[in-house]
């Protein structure tokens, strides 16, 4: 069920579990996603490369981001937004344990909708 808060409807904080994800809305070459995230992080070695382009809005709690051509993990606190172009290498290095990390994810194809500078 899509909620129609994006701050209700919180799965309980269990960082054994693996991270909560809600699709909002879908069409073609548009996917939006809140992830619900509670201490979880990548696995080690891990690393995400999307084919499609990945906007992110941390709307609660923390995280750390580390996108692989960069030597250091972006920290993300709530308001942060960073837009992933597709085939960027990137990997979340933590998120705050014991409580609720909430992600905004907007997945797109082809160009960022989103000014680069």
């Amino acid at each position: 069920m899509t909620p129609a808060n994006l701050l209700n409807a919180l799965p309980p904080c269990d960082p054994t579990a693996a991270e909560w994800v809600d699709d909002l809305l879908q069409r073609p070459g548009l996917r939006i996603e809140r992830i619900v995230s509670s201490g979880q992080a990548s696995p080690p070695g891990f690393w995400y490369d999307q084919a499609e382009g990945e906007w992110i809005m941390l709307i609660s709690g923390s995280a750390g981001l580390r996108l692989e051509h960069e030597d250091y993990t972006r920290l993300l606190a709530p308001g942060d937004c960073l837009d992933i172009p597709a085939h960027c290498r990137h990997r979340v290095e933590w998120t705050a344990p014991g409580t609720s990390t909430i992600w905004l994810a907007v997945f797109y194809r082809g160009e960022s909708p989103w000014p680069t500078g």
